[in-house]
């Protein structure tokens, strides 16, 4: 939100409650709530939906299928702030960054959850999708370099061998994705340079 506040884009926001964004416009409703009236006119949705718990994980899935439903068939782009766990770590794509064996354990449902999510996701042709995975290392207060390299299916690294972002470079490729890219029906990836 700070980064398109940032650039001047005219953003809402979407809050069950209380504004905390820099949104001068808002939308008081819970996700589950909305219907397709109350996005109609959006060029773009960022769905940054989160659940943590395991009684609800899989509002993952049925939180991305609502948007989907609602959003069917319209022009509006959906974007996906989504995990690094589902990518993958093999040129054969036969392997992700949660099955290895130095990813915590803590964090497995929480992929799984997230990569069934996205595996829906990549069924629907009525909607105008992009999933945007971040670097293995998703850091929220790390600096804001004001660059990033744009990946694709595979855990991203940079020239370094390092697969990390800040939250801040990876705002700036969404909105970069939100205001031109054009990533339909993909799952990218970004890591810091």
């Amino acid at each position: 939100m700070k980064e398109a506040a940032a650039r001047g884009l005219d953003i809402t926001a979407v809050v069950r409650e209380k504004n905390r964004t820099e949104a001068q416009n808002v939308l008081t409703k819970d996700l589950f709530d909305l219907m397709a009236a109350d996005l109609k006119g959006f060029d773009v949705v960022i769905d940054a939906f989160g659940a943590w718990g395991a009684d609800t994980l899989p509002q993952h899935s049925t939180s991305l299928q609502h948007l989907c439903n609602i959003l069917s068939g319209t022009e509006t782009r959906l974007l996906v702030v989504g995990g690094a766990g589902s990518l993958y770590v093999n040129p054969g794509h036969t392997a992700c960054v949660a099955d290895g064996p130095d990813f915590p354990d803590a964090f497995k449902p929480l992929a799984a959850a997230m990569a069934k999510a996205l595996t829906e996701l990549r069924r629907r042709q009525d909607v105008r999708w992009t999933y945007l995975s971040p670097a293995g290392d998703f850091q929220a207060d790390g600096a804001r370099t004001g660059s990033y390299i744009l990946g694709g299916e595979e855990l991203p690294l940079n020239s370094k061998g390092e697969s990390v972002i800040s939250y801040a470079d990876y705002a700036i490729a969404m909105v970069d994705e939100a205001t031109k890219g054009n990533h339909i029906r993909q799952r990218i990836s970004v890591v810091a340079e």
